[in-house]
């Protein structure tokens, strides 16, 4: 038997682990040894799952990892595991899905016991160090949960047995294929519509975060000629999103969620998957509309993604923490991001009065004495050019604050999720700086994170970690096609094409679905399906809609027949819970309803450029339009290829592997298109 004692995290990759490399606590990371090690000792697991970013992962952290006696007693107890949930999101979402199957309310810190084989029988989130508010005490919940090991063993392990059976019953389902149309759009965006926020858009209530994937099955409604009340929300939610304290008005970027139901006081981390989401929400606004407070958030975006996101060799950096040091030296919230009048006053020399009723500064602050920055005053809806100059000025005297920590992991999902945002903007915008950015991230995700052939999950400093997940693989085959639309760089499909093949060996099930996890993670107990949405769409929504577009892109027909099937299936697993995958309802929109554009001409001619124009304003989330100079660009194999228009300019559609007789103007066009 090897060693038990010591804290080994000093070797990890994630930087959320080594936070804890120095805590008293005999920490492992999640693995097989870990599990070995517990069921040699006999011994329950202790499992503590957050995030860098996370606050209250922080506090329980000084509170109770970094004290030697709550140490000792965890020590004595259990085999402790520490996991970094985005690192692992299969455990996470295997143990969250656990905790929440016992009636509890999930969120981070996850913590849970469990038997010396993984199998989870009692849980909670944040246990304060001393009892309180009608909780236990952590010291106090250890030596219940050990007594209870050591006197009701039987009991535990029948709970953990028929807990696992339920989870892998919800998470692991199998099912006869469904109908594509119970995943239609309209039925799933009119539940969507009860829950929003009439006035000041997302989901009613506090706390309020972006709910993305919701917001995008409204996006589509709207873009298919639903009701003009889902446009309208979706535009609210993106409006609301631009204008109040959740977005950083000096900086840049989309903090997590707002904890007021007005979106004014932020919970202030940064995640890199809610700004590629936003950057895509923005994208389709921007080209709906032309208003102009999308396109400046859309670049404002872009700019900080480049400057605090941005690691060496061009992959993005997955969080912001919330936390940095006030002016005093002590850990607070918010502290990088908030304001007195007398730090505004000082740094804009005191001439400010327009920005500081433009943007909420006030004497007494507007939380906890200071003030967050927003755009929610009735009207104030203008990008604001006129304190572009302002703005600049606090964000140099920001600089010399000390900086919220940044976990610099690079995740291939989310990179993957940006990178397609990214070339997404390039294209609605012609910002040179968004495509720079997708170009460099995804070339890092294909030099530094395929380790003998194998895609990973994540790395950092030159390490990796984590088999990939279908995640990995469905949103780097996205990012692919999007660089490719926006390229024309045949590259780009080669590597999307290397994708599926590796998710197809990794992740089949044998019936033309998919697993969340490898075949060979052998440390997971169960295979998880990835059917539903997070913050961000789960595996199988990543899958479908990953494929659908290669198809589009390749003319592949196999590739297409296995999109469908993955969609039919996850049809038959969801039955009649559609409307809480939304992320699968928007994926198999492509599958129903998904055509090509080719537009060709030269750039410099009038009516080229009126045809892209317009294009461009025609929102069709299911489309994938080719804009070039010549049809031999196209890949071969593309039904788009084979057409050679009689001149030029000249634009032409696709649906269902048929082509339309091209049309050479952008009234011609617009009748092809339709009015949307």
């Amino acid at each position: 038997m090897s060693d038990q004692t010591g804290n080994r995290l000093a070797d990890a990759v994630s930087p959320y682990l080594i936070q804890h490399k120095d805590n008293p606590v005999h920490w492992r990371e999640w693995s097989d040894a870990a599990l070995e090690e517990a069921r040699d000792l006999d011994r329950p697991i202790l499992l503590s799952v957050g995030y860098a970013a996370c606050h209250w992962c922080h506090v329980m952290a000084h509170e109770s990892f970094e004290d030697p006696a709550v140490a000792a007693v965890m020590n004595r107890l259990y085999v402790n595991v520490k996991v970094d949930r985005e690192e692992r999101p299969e455990i996470d979402q295997l143990y969250m899905t656990a905790l929440q199957a016992m009636g509890e309310q999930g969120g981070w810190p996850l913590t849970m016991f469990l038997t010396p084989d993984g199998r989870p029988f009692f849980g909670g989130t944040y246990f304060p160090k001393r009892a309180s508010h009608g909780r236990p005490g952590f010291v106090q919940l250890l030596e219940a949960v050990g007594t209870a090991w050591r006197d009701r063993r039987d009991e535990l392990d029948g709970s953990a047995t028929a807990i696992l059976d339920r989870l892998s019953g919800f998470l692991s389902t199998t099912a006869e294929a469904g109908r594509l149309d119970s995943l239609a759009v309209a039925p799933a965006a009119g539940r969507v519509i009860q829950l929003t926020d009439p006035v000041l858009g997302g989901f009613r209530g506090a706390p309020k975060f972006p709910n993305a994937p919701y917001m995008e099955v409204l996006a589509r409604s709207s873009f298919e000629g639903g009701p003009a009340e889902h446009r309208d929300a979706f535009l609210r939610t993106l409006r609301s999103l631009s204008c109040g304290g959740i977005y950083d008005h000096v900086g840049g970027g989309l903090h997590r969620y707002a904890t007021d139901e007005r979106w004014l006081v932020p919970h202030f981390e940064k995640m890199l998957y809610d700004n590629a989401q936003f950057l895509r929400h923005l994208g389709w606004a921007y080209r709906a509309t032309g208003d102009a407070l999308f396109r400046t958030r859309i670049d404002e975006t872009v700019d900080w993604l480049a400057r605090e996101m941005r690691v060496a060799g061009g992959g993005l950096a997955a969080s912001l923490d919330a936390d940095s040091l006030d002016a005093a030296g002590h850990p607070e919230e918010g502290a990088f991001y908030v304001w007195t009048e007398e730090e505004v006053d000082d740094v804009l020399g005191g001439s400010d009065a327009a920005f500081k009723r433009a943007y909420g500064v006030t004497p007494s602050g507007n939380w906890e004495g200071k003030s967050i920055l927003h755009r929610l005053h009735p009207g104030a809806t203008s990008a604001d050019p006129d304190f572009a100059e302002a703005r600049n000025r606090l964000l140099d005297a920001r600089a010399e604050r000390t900086r919220p920590g940044r976990d610099d992991k690079v995740l291939a999902d989310w990179n993957g999720m940006a990178i397609r945002a990214l070339a997404e903007a390039a294209r609605a915008t012609g910002n040179p700086l968004a495509l720079e950015l997708a170009r460099d991230a995804f070339a890092f995700v294909s030099n530094h994170m395929v380790i003998d052939g194998r895609l990973r999950h994540a790395a950092r400093d030159g390490r990796t970690a984590g088999l990939a997940l279908s995640t990995d693989f469905g949103t780097l085959i996205q990012a692919a096609v999007a660089l490719f639309a926006t390229t024309l760089d045949s590259a780009y499909l080669d590597r999307a094409s290397f994708f599926a093949a590796e998710l197809e060996r990794w992740h089949a099930d044998g019936t033309g679905g998919h697993y969340l996890n490898p075949s060979d993670s052998t440390d997971v107990p169960i295979r998880l399906r990835g059917d539903h949405d997070e913050a961000v769409p789960g595996g199988t929504a990543a899958v479908i809609e990953g494929l659908s577009m290669l198809a589009q892109s390749t003319g592949s027909i196999e590739i297409a027949e296995r999109a469908e099937q993955a969609a039919l299936l996850a049809a038959g697993r969801l039955g009649e819970g559609a409307g809480g995958a939304p992320g699968i309802v928007s994926a198999a929109g492509r599958l129903r309803r998904g055509s090509e554009l080719c537009i060709i001409g030269d750039p410099s001619n009038h009516g080229f450029v009126a045809m892209v124009d317009l294009a461009r304003a025609r929102v069709d989330l299911d489309r994938l339009d080719l804009i070039t100079d010549a049809p031999e660009k196209l890949p071969a194999n593309l039904p788009l290829a084979a057409i050679h228009p009689s001149r030029l300019p000249a634009a032409y559609i696709c649906e269902d592997r048929v082509c339309r007789a091209p049309v050479y103007d952008a009234t011609a066009l617009q009748a092809l298109l339709g009015e949307g």
